[in-house]
């Protein structure tokens, strides 16, 4: 699981609740372009975009993040 497959996570959540994309532009201020192509897995979302989406639908910024173990002795 990576940084791209959140953005995909949250337009599932997102689709699931009901509530468009541009609602979530408007109240982060990130532009729809740029938010499209986050949620669809063409652009990495930054830590403080995702923080605000996370802030603006009232989730905990662990609820879309999948803890990974730290790959030693590479």
């Amino acid at each position: 699981m990576d940084n791209l497959d959140v953005g995909l996570r949250i337009k599932e959540y997102l689709d699931e609740k009901g509530i468009a994309q541009a609602f979530i532009s408007r109240k982060t201020g990130i532009p729809l372009p740029k938010l499209n192509l986050s949620l669809n897995g063409h652009r990495r979302m930054t830590f403080s975009e995702y923080q605000n989406i996370c802030w603006v639908i009232g989730e905990n910024t662990d609820k879309f993040l999948t803890p990974k173990p730290p790959e030693i002795g590479k």
